[in-house]
């Protein structure tokens, strides 16, 4: 069920004679039947690679084998909005449908549209379905299941009442206020653990209605709801008088899918990480992010046609008279929001070109371009939780220039850029994966971040560095050969307890190894 089916009538097909008119009315209801089925429509078309991803024939054999999994789809516009002609849609319904076709993996929708976030939650972390189409991930939810690595970032808006504007810059700030979050989504726990619990009012609701009508109530001061959703709802439920008063960008929604921890299901986690890692969704984010324009139009449209119904019975004359003063007014409308939705369109690629510009610039490092610590931080803490949820070995190289103060003191700082710039060369053209990441780290110092790379490998990647280096024969009179070298530590952790900050600190001690063993050379140890 990847993509749409569209059913052919059977009294289109076939006209019966009295004789058969039992048989055509029993296919005729189970035509109805199928028809009702729900699907997602068809997708994928704006998923491209950025490079190829190979499986074996005898692995996409087995993904072909496999049972079909129970997909567990949340209505969370723009990564999945329901429609009831169309079954389902978004940038997680095109990624979905992209990797599980190269795969061959069969799946069934299950429409339970009817539970609660968290009960969809529960049914995934029990085994009753397999998988959710998509989910934000949080700690707590990773501990009893199996995320996907990430393929999308939105953020939590804090909606207030229109006549109400209060002073909130951040999660610190909503302390003082009564605040409503719907049971299950991320956001719960997350203000769980900034706020007060008799400031908190967690609602148990499927549609979300309860929480803004608590709102409107003055029974809560604040709501933290999805600010793409809400855009959708305010119109669709004409929630006029409220309005988001902030964006949390403080508290990123990182989405993925989530599946039930099983074997089988972490085989395909791994698949589909392996396709995630190589994904350009750029044209799935540009098709579906507009759902707020398209649902400005459709009310415009629907409001209009309304008012034509309504006024209908005055007569033939006042029927003519409404018609022209709606169509002016649609007309009018419809112009003012096309320019409008213009100039927010050149202030949002404005706005991204800079944000991606300062999104570069702050994870990157000036001199080398290489990335920086920042990057890297955050590149270690998320490989490090994946190690330890797939059990795949992750190595970390140390790399530090010998005797590099003499090379500043002799030849001059300029120099010494130099020399740190055609390191960094060396690193990008040794560390070539995807999955890879080569950084400096502050000062001399360097490091390459190696998920599912063993200890081996590795060692002979630290290898390669340290000659391509010693090969460039930059000079440097205190080193023996006097030329530019390097001494390089190697951590590779496999198993156990340790964690990202002790896997930095042993590939650091082999460093140091390395320079009171004579400099020029790498020293490796592998935590179990």
């Amino acid at each position: 069920m990847g993509q749409r089916r569209h059913w052919t009538p059977l009294w289109l097909a076939h006209r019966p004679g009295r004789r058969g008119l039992g048989v055509w009315l029993a296919l005729c209801v189970a035509w109805v039947a199928m028809a009702s089925l729900p699907a997602l429509a068809a997708c994928g078309g704006q998923v491209r690679l950025t490079q190829p991803v190979e499986f074996s024939a005898q692995e996409l054999a087995g993904f072909r084998a496999m049972a079909p999994l129970r997909v567990l789809p949340l209505d969370a516009p723009p990564m999945a909005r329901h429609d009831t002609q169309d079954g389902y849609s978004g940038i997680g319904v095109d990624v979905w449908c992209f990797i599980t076709e190269r795969l061959g993996l069969r799946y069934e929708i299950i429409q339970r549209r009817d539970l609660s976030i968290a009960e969809k939650i529960r049914l995934v972390q029990e085994g009753q379905a397999d998988v959710l189409l998509p989910l934000s991930a949080n700690s707590e939810r990773a501990a009893r299941g199996i995320f996907t690595r990430p393929f999308y970032e939105s953020h939590y808006a804090v909606i207030a009442r229109k006549d109400w504007r209060p002073e909130i810059r951040g999660l610190a700030d909503l302390a003082p206020y009564r605040v409503g979050v719907l049971k299950g989504v991320a956001s719960e726990s997350l203000l769980k653990a900034v706020m007060a619990s008799d400031r908190l009012v967690v609602i148990d609701d499927v549609t979300s209605e309860a929480l803004f009508q608590a709102l409107r109530d003055g029974r809560i001061d604040v709501a933290v709801f999805s600010k793409a959703v809400f855009e959708e709802k305010r119109y669709q439920h004409e929630y006029f008088d409220l309005a988001v008063v902030h964006t949390l960008h403080d508290a990123p929604r990182v989405y993925g899918f989530y599946f039930h921890a099983s074997p089988r299901n972490q085989q395909i986690v791994q698949a589909f990480d392996r396709y995630l890692a190589v994904l350009d969704v750029s044209g799935a984010v540009a098709e579906h992010e507009d759902g707020e324009r398209q649902f400005i139009q459709r009310y415009v449209i629907q409001r209009s046609w309304h008012l034509v119904v309504l006024t209908a019975g005055a007569g033939a004359l006042v029927l003519v008279v409404v018609l022209a003063a709606l169509l002016y007014r649609y007309r009018r409308l419809a112009r003012l929001l096309a320019a409008s939705n213009e100039h927010i369109l050149q202030q949002q690629q404005a706005l991204q070109a800079v944000n991606q510009d300062l999104e570069r610039q702050s994870q990157t490092d000036g001199l080398t371009g290489l990335a920086n610590r920042r990057q890297f931080d955050h590149a270690l803490l998320r490989e490090h939780a994946r190690q330890q949820r797939t059990g795949a070995p992750l190595s970390l190289l140390m790399v530090d220039l010998d005797h590099f103060k003499h090379v500043n003191d002799r030849y001059g700082h300029a120099i010494g850029d130099d020399y740190l710039r055609a390191v960094a060369r060396v690193l990008n053209t040794s560390v070539t994966r995807a999955t890879d990441l080569a950084a400096r780290y502050g000062g001399e110092e360097f490091v390459c971040l190696l998920p599912e790379t063993a200890a081996t490998d590795a060692q002979m990647l630290a290898e390669r560095i340290r000659q391509g280096v010693s090969s460039m024969a930059l000079p440097n009179e205190l080193a023996s050969p006097p030329h530019l070298t390097l001494s390089i530590g190697v951590a590779t952790l496999l198993g156990g307890k340790t964690d990202a900050a002790q896997l930095l600190a042993q590939a650091d001690e082999q460093l140091y190894a390395a320079k009171h063993a004579g400099r020029d050379r790498v020293h490796a140890v592998v935590l179990r």
